[in-house]
């Protein structure tokens, strides 16, 4: 079974999101950073750009393929992992942590609470296999 902490909120298109303030972060999850393989590299968007609820904010590009990656929520971006220029696979070896993607400015803080929580996320893993 994925690592899936009980801190954080999950979407059904295996991001993760946590909320600090008005501000969230927001990476794939280790489920997801399984299904791709090794991650050769990260395509982010920039600080400042703006997105709506569930626009693709960048990809993830692995041995296998490459997959875009949606914004749970909508705001403006405040930072970006520049960290995964030089390491993506950042994202396969610790995707919760070092292999965050984007900290984004929450339109609306409230989205976050619409997302799954850690045991819904494991219940929907587990309906999809």
């Amino acid at each position: 079974m994925s690592n899936i902490p009980e801190n954080l909120r999950y979407s059904k298109d295996h991001e993760w999101i946590a909320v600090d303030g008005d501000v969230a972060t927001i990476g794939i999850t280790d489920y997801a950073q399984h299904s791709l393989g090794d991650v050769v590299y990260v395509d982010l968007p920039r600080v400042g750009d703006k997105f709506e609820t569930h626009d693709s904010f960048g990809s993830v590009e692995s041995v296998k393929a490459v997959s875009e990656i949606f914004t749970p929520l909508g705001g403006e971006i405040a930072e970006v992992n520049d960290g995964l220029n030089d390491a993506p696979e950042s994202v396969n070896n610790d995707p919760y942590d070092s292999g965050w993607m984007i900290k984004m400015k929450m339109a609306n803080a409230g989205e976050a609470d619409a997302l799954l929580s850690a045991k819904e996320y494991e219940d929907y893993l587990a309906a999809s296999e």
